[in-house]
Protein backbone atom coordinates (compact mmCIF):
# COMPACT_ATOMS: atom_id res chain seq x y z
CA UNK A 1 0.00 0.00 0.00
CA UNK A 2 1.12 3.56 -0.18
CA UNK A 3 4.24 4.29 1.74
CA UNK A 4 4.90 7.71 3.60
CA UNK A 5 8.11 8.20 1.65
CA UNK A 6 5.85 9.73 -0.89
CA UNK A 7 4.75 12.48 1.43
CA UNK A 8 8.37 13.08 2.35
CA UNK A 9 9.30 13.69 -1.26
CA UNK A 10 6.43 16.11 -1.69
CA UNK A 11 7.36 18.00 1.43
CA UNK A 12 11.04 18.28 0.55
CA UNK A 13 10.68 19.17 -3.09
CA UNK A 14 7.22 20.72 -3.33
CA UNK A 15 4.68 20.25 -6.10
CA UNK A 16 6.05 20.75 -9.55
CA UNK A 17 3.35 21.78 -11.98
CA UNK A 18 5.59 23.24 -14.64
CA UNK A 19 6.42 20.06 -16.50
CA UNK A 20 3.02 18.39 -16.62
CA UNK A 21 -0.67 19.11 -16.24
CA UNK A 22 -2.16 18.90 -12.73
CA UNK A 23 -4.89 16.80 -14.34
CA UNK A 24 -2.30 14.21 -15.38
CA UNK A 25 -0.84 14.30 -11.88
CA UNK A 26 -4.24 13.73 -10.33
CA UNK A 27 -4.89 10.80 -12.67
CA UNK A 28 -1.52 9.26 -11.76
CA UNK A 29 -2.21 9.61 -8.03
CA UNK A 30 -5.68 8.08 -8.38
CA UNK A 31 -4.27 5.11 -10.31
CA UNK A 32 -1.55 4.64 -7.67
CA UNK A 33 -4.00 4.56 -4.77
CA UNK A 34 -6.36 2.33 -6.74
CA UNK A 35 -3.56 -0.20 -7.24
CA UNK A 36 -2.79 -0.12 -3.51
CA UNK A 37 -6.48 -0.50 -2.74
CA UNK A 38 -6.77 -3.52 -5.01
CA UNK A 39 -3.61 -5.18 -3.69
CA UNK A 40 -5.53 -7.72 -1.54
CA UNK A 41 -7.01 -9.15 -4.73
CA UNK A 42 -3.46 -9.74 -5.99
CA UNK A 43 -2.11 -11.21 -2.76
CA UNK A 44 -4.99 -13.49 -1.79
CA UNK A 45 -4.29 -16.17 -4.46
CA UNK A 46 -0.77 -16.47 -3.00
CA UNK A 47 -1.95 -17.15 0.56
CA UNK A 48 -0.90 -20.83 0.58
CA UNK A 49 2.75 -19.76 0.20
CA UNK A 50 3.07 -17.99 3.54
CA UNK A 51 3.60 -14.32 4.34
CA UNK A 52 7.39 -14.50 4.70
CA UNK A 53 7.91 -16.10 1.30
CA UNK A 54 5.55 -13.65 -0.40
CA UNK A 55 7.31 -10.69 1.22
CA UNK A 56 10.75 -12.02 0.29
CA UNK A 57 9.72 -12.28 -3.35
CA UNK A 58 8.23 -8.81 -3.19
CA UNK A 59 11.52 -7.37 -1.93
CA UNK A 60 13.77 -9.16 -4.42
CA UNK A 61 11.70 -8.51 -7.52
CA UNK A 62 10.91 -4.94 -6.52
CA UNK A 63 14.64 -4.33 -6.11
CA UNK A 64 15.32 -5.63 -9.61
CA UNK A 65 12.47 -3.63 -11.16
CA UNK A 66 13.47 -0.37 -9.48
CA UNK A 67 17.15 -0.73 -10.33
CA UNK A 68 16.25 -1.49 -13.95
CA UNK A 69 14.12 1.66 -14.03
CA UNK A 70 16.89 3.80 -12.55
CA UNK A 71 19.42 2.31 -14.98
CA UNK A 72 17.23 3.22 -17.95
CA UNK A 73 16.87 6.77 -16.62
CA UNK A 74 20.55 7.04 -15.78
CA UNK A 75 19.84 7.72 -12.10
CA UNK A 76 21.80 4.94 -10.38
CA UNK A 77 24.15 7.56 -8.99
CA UNK A 78 21.41 8.58 -6.55
CA UNK A 79 21.55 5.14 -4.94
CA UNK A 80 25.34 5.24 -4.70
CA UNK A 81 25.18 8.68 -3.08
CA UNK A 82 22.70 7.39 -0.50
CA UNK A 83 24.88 4.39 0.35
CA UNK A 84 28.09 6.41 0.63
CA UNK A 85 26.62 8.88 3.11
CA UNK A 86 26.72 7.07 6.48
CA UNK A 87 23.89 9.09 8.02
CA UNK A 88 21.60 8.54 5.04
CA UNK A 89 22.52 4.87 4.88
CA UNK A 90 21.66 4.29 8.54
CA UNK A 91 18.36 6.14 8.25
CA UNK A 92 17.41 4.17 5.15
CA UNK A 93 18.37 0.95 6.93
CA UNK A 94 15.93 1.92 9.68
CA UNK A 95 13.21 2.83 7.19
CA UNK A 96 13.85 -0.43 5.33
CA UNK A 97 13.32 -2.37 8.55
CA UNK A 98 10.08 -0.54 9.23
CA UNK A 99 8.69 -1.00 5.72
CA UNK A 100 9.57 -4.71 5.83
CA UNK A 101 7.59 -5.01 9.07
CA UNK A 102 4.73 -3.12 7.45
CA UNK A 103 4.75 -5.36 4.38
CA UNK A 104 4.96 -8.54 6.47
CA UNK A 105 2.03 -7.58 8.71
CA UNK A 106 0.00 -6.47 5.70
CA UNK A 107 0.62 -9.66 3.71
CA UNK A 108 -0.14 -11.78 6.77
CA UNK A 109 -3.39 -9.87 7.35
CA UNK A 110 -4.53 -10.24 3.74
CA UNK A 111 -3.71 -13.94 3.60
CA UNK A 112 -5.39 -14.66 6.96
CA UNK A 113 -8.76 -12.99 6.33
CA UNK A 114 -8.02 -9.66 8.03
CA UNK A 115 -8.37 -7.27 5.09
CA UNK A 116 -10.82 -5.08 7.02
CA UNK A 117 -8.33 -4.80 9.88
CA UNK A 118 -5.59 -3.81 7.45
CA UNK A 119 -7.81 -1.13 5.93
CA UNK A 120 -8.33 0.30 9.42
CA UNK A 121 -4.57 0.64 9.77
CA UNK A 122 -4.33 2.83 6.71
CA UNK A 123 -7.41 4.82 7.69
CA UNK A 124 -5.83 5.81 11.00
CA UNK A 125 -2.30 6.22 9.61
CA UNK A 126 -2.65 9.94 8.74
CA UNK A 127 -3.83 10.72 12.26
CA UNK A 128 -1.07 8.57 13.75
CA UNK A 129 1.42 10.59 11.69
CA UNK A 130 -0.07 13.79 13.12
CA UNK A 131 0.53 12.49 16.65
CA UNK A 132 4.11 11.59 15.73
CA UNK A 133 4.60 15.11 14.43
CA UNK A 134 3.56 16.48 17.79
CA UNK A 135 5.61 14.05 19.87
CA UNK A 136 8.79 14.00 17.81
CA UNK A 137 8.88 17.18 15.72
CA UNK A 138 7.22 19.48 18.22
CA UNK A 139 4.35 20.37 15.88
CA UNK A 140 1.18 21.86 17.35
CA UNK A 141 -2.39 20.79 16.65
CA UNK A 142 -5.26 23.17 16.14
CA UNK A 143 -8.62 22.44 17.74
CA UNK A 144 -10.02 20.59 14.73
CA UNK A 145 -6.98 18.33 14.57
CA UNK A 146 -7.17 17.68 18.33
CA UNK A 147 -10.83 16.75 17.96
CA UNK A 148 -10.03 14.43 15.05
CA UNK A 149 -7.29 12.66 16.99
CA UNK A 150 -9.63 12.33 19.98
CA UNK A 151 -12.32 10.73 17.84
CA UNK A 152 -9.81 8.28 16.39
CA UNK A 153 -8.51 7.32 19.83
CA UNK A 154 -12.09 6.80 21.01
CA UNK A 155 -12.75 4.56 18.02
CA UNK A 156 -9.65 2.44 18.65
CA UNK A 157 -10.49 2.10 22.36
CA UNK A 158 -14.07 1.14 21.52
CA UNK A 159 -12.88 -1.56 19.11
CA UNK A 160 -10.50 -2.88 21.77
CA UNK A 161 -13.33 -3.13 24.29
CA UNK A 162 -15.86 -4.89 22.05
CA UNK A 163 -13.31 -7.39 20.69
CA UNK A 164 -11.49 -7.95 23.97
CA UNK A 165 -8.11 -7.01 22.48
CA UNK A 166 -6.49 -4.01 20.80
CA UNK A 167 -6.76 -3.91 16.98
CA UNK A 168 -3.10 -4.94 16.76
CA UNK A 169 -3.00 -5.39 12.99
CA UNK A 170 -4.27 -1.87 12.37
CA UNK A 171 -2.00 -0.39 15.06
CA UNK A 172 1.06 -2.27 13.78
CA UNK A 173 0.43 -1.08 10.22
CA UNK A 174 -0.18 2.52 11.28
CA UNK A 175 2.82 2.59 13.63
CA UNK A 176 5.30 1.01 11.20
CA UNK A 177 4.08 3.16 8.32
CA UNK A 178 3.97 6.34 10.38
CA UNK A 179 7.48 5.84 11.77
CA UNK A 180 8.68 4.95 8.29
CA UNK A 181 7.28 8.22 6.96
CA UNK A 182 8.85 10.16 9.82
CA UNK A 183 12.30 8.81 8.93
CA UNK A 184 11.84 9.41 5.21
CA UNK A 185 10.72 12.96 5.97
CA UNK A 186 14.22 13.83 7.18
CA UNK A 187 16.17 11.92 4.51
CA UNK A 188 16.90 13.91 1.36
CA UNK A 189 16.39 11.01 -1.07
CA UNK A 190 13.66 10.89 -3.71
CA UNK A 191 11.03 8.16 -3.66
CA UNK A 192 12.35 5.75 -6.30
CA UNK A 193 16.08 5.92 -5.41
CA UNK A 194 15.04 5.64 -1.76
CA UNK A 195 13.01 2.50 -2.45
CA UNK A 196 15.90 1.09 -4.49
CA UNK A 197 18.30 1.63 -1.59
CA UNK A 198 15.89 0.15 0.94
CA UNK A 199 15.19 -2.96 -1.10
CA UNK A 200 18.90 -3.35 -1.83
CA UNK A 201 19.59 -3.39 1.91
CA UNK A 202 16.81 -5.94 2.45
CA UNK A 203 17.54 -8.11 -0.62
CA UNK A 204 20.36 -10.22 0.92
CA UNK A 205 18.07 -11.33 3.75
CA UNK A 206 15.13 -11.95 1.42
CA UNK A 207 17.33 -13.86 -1.03
CA UNK A 208 18.82 -15.97 1.76
CA UNK A 209 15.32 -16.90 2.94
CA UNK A 210 14.22 -17.88 -0.56
CA UNK A 211 17.39 -19.94 -1.11
CA UNK A 212 16.83 -21.70 2.21
CA UNK A 213 13.26 -22.55 1.22
CA UNK A 214 14.56 -23.89 -2.10
CA UNK A 215 17.19 -25.98 -0.31
CA UNK A 216 14.47 -27.41 1.93
CA UNK A 217 12.36 -28.19 -1.11
CA UNK A 218 9.49 -25.96 -0.02
CA UNK A 219 10.12 -22.94 -2.24
CA UNK A 220 7.27 -22.04 -4.57
CA UNK A 221 9.02 -20.32 -7.48
CA UNK A 222 9.40 -22.74 -10.36
CA UNK A 223 7.42 -25.42 -8.55
CA UNK A 224 4.00 -23.85 -8.18
CA UNK A 225 1.33 -23.32 -10.85
CA UNK A 226 2.36 -21.07 -13.72
CA UNK A 227 0.06 -18.23 -12.73
CA UNK A 228 1.49 -18.23 -9.20
CA UNK A 229 5.04 -18.06 -10.55
CA UNK A 230 4.05 -15.11 -12.72
CA UNK A 231 2.39 -13.39 -9.77
CA UNK A 232 5.46 -13.82 -7.57
CA UNK A 233 7.71 -12.23 -10.16
CA UNK A 234 5.08 -9.59 -10.87
CA UNK A 235 4.90 -8.61 -7.21
CA UNK A 236 7.95 -6.44 -7.80
CA UNK A 237 6.18 -4.41 -10.46
CA UNK A 238 3.00 -4.21 -8.37
CA UNK A 239 5.11 -2.76 -5.56
CA UNK A 240 7.16 -0.31 -7.62
CA UNK A 241 4.61 0.94 -10.18
CA UNK A 242 2.18 2.69 -7.82
CA UNK A 243 5.10 4.33 -6.04
CA UNK A 244 6.39 5.76 -9.32
CA UNK A 245 2.89 6.95 -10.26
CA UNK A 246 2.46 8.57 -6.86
CA UNK A 247 5.85 10.29 -7.06
CA UNK A 248 4.84 11.65 -10.48
CA UNK A 249 1.41 12.79 -9.39
CA UNK A 250 2.14 14.17 -5.93
CA UNK A 251 4.58 16.73 -7.33
CA UNK A 252 1.89 18.15 -9.58
CA UNK A 253 -1.14 18.43 -7.32
CA UNK A 254 -1.68 20.24 -4.00
CA UNK A 255 -0.99 18.39 -0.76
CA UNK A 256 -4.63 18.91 0.23
CA UNK A 257 -5.68 16.94 -2.84
CA UNK A 258 -3.21 14.18 -2.01
CA UNK A 259 -4.68 14.09 1.51
CA UNK A 260 -8.13 13.34 0.12
CA UNK A 261 -7.11 10.99 -2.70
CA UNK A 262 -5.08 8.80 -0.31
CA UNK A 263 -8.29 7.42 1.21
CA UNK A 264 -9.06 5.62 -2.06
CA UNK A 265 -6.66 2.86 -0.96
CA UNK A 266 -8.09 1.87 2.43
CA UNK A 267 -11.65 2.42 1.18
CA UNK A 268 -11.14 -0.10 -1.63
CA UNK A 269 -9.49 -2.49 0.83
CA UNK A 270 -12.42 -2.17 3.20
CA UNK A 271 -14.97 -2.78 0.43
CA UNK A 272 -12.95 -5.75 -0.80
CA UNK A 273 -12.91 -7.29 2.67
CA UNK A 274 -16.64 -6.80 3.18
CA UNK A 275 -18.11 -7.46 -0.25
CA UNK A 276 -15.65 -9.75 -2.02
CA UNK A 277 -13.95 -11.73 0.78
CA UNK A 278 -17.08 -11.65 2.98
CA UNK A 279 -15.19 -10.99 6.19
CA UNK A 280 -17.50 -10.49 9.20
CA UNK A 281 -18.36 -6.87 9.95
CA UNK A 282 -20.91 -6.46 12.72
CA UNK A 283 -22.87 -3.26 13.45
CA UNK A 284 -21.00 -3.01 16.76
CA UNK A 285 -17.70 -3.02 14.92
CA UNK A 286 -19.11 -0.51 12.46
CA UNK A 287 -19.57 1.98 15.31
CA UNK A 288 -15.81 1.93 15.95
CA UNK A 289 -15.11 2.51 12.28
CA UNK A 290 -17.65 5.34 12.28
CA UNK A 291 -15.65 7.12 14.98
CA UNK A 292 -12.51 6.85 12.86
CA UNK A 293 -14.21 7.83 9.60
CA UNK A 294 -15.66 10.89 11.38
CA UNK A 295 -12.18 11.76 12.60
CA UNK A 296 -10.83 11.55 9.07
CA UNK A 297 -13.67 13.72 7.77
CA UNK A 298 -12.84 16.40 10.34
CA UNK A 299 -9.13 16.14 9.58
CA UNK A 300 -9.61 16.30 5.80
CA UNK A 301 -12.10 19.18 6.02
CA UNK A 302 -9.69 21.15 8.21
CA UNK A 303 -6.86 20.59 5.73
CA UNK A 304 -8.98 21.67 2.76
CA UNK A 305 -10.23 24.78 4.57
CA UNK A 306 -6.73 25.86 5.55
CA UNK A 307 -5.39 25.23 2.07
CA UNK A 308 -8.08 27.46 0.52
CA UNK A 309 -7.63 30.09 3.22
CA UNK A 310 -3.90 30.48 2.61
CA UNK A 311 -3.93 29.98 -1.16
CA UNK A 312 -2.69 33.11 -2.96
CA UNK A 313 -5.50 34.99 -4.68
Amino acid sequence: MRDPMRRADVASNGPDRSSASPRAGLAAAIVAFTIWGALPLYLRPLQALGALEIMAHRIVWCCLVVFAWLAVRGELQAVRAALVDRGVRLRLAASATLISVNWLVYVWAVTHDHVIDSSLGYFINPLFSVVLGVMVLGERLNRSQQFAVGLAVAGVLYLAVITGRPPWIALALAASFGLYGLIRKVVAVDAVPGLATETLLLAPFASAWLLWLEWRGTGALGHAATHLNVMLVGSGLVTALPLALFAYGARRIPLSTVGVVQYIGPTLQFLTGVWIFREPFSPERGIGFLFIWSALAVYAADGLWRNRRWRPG
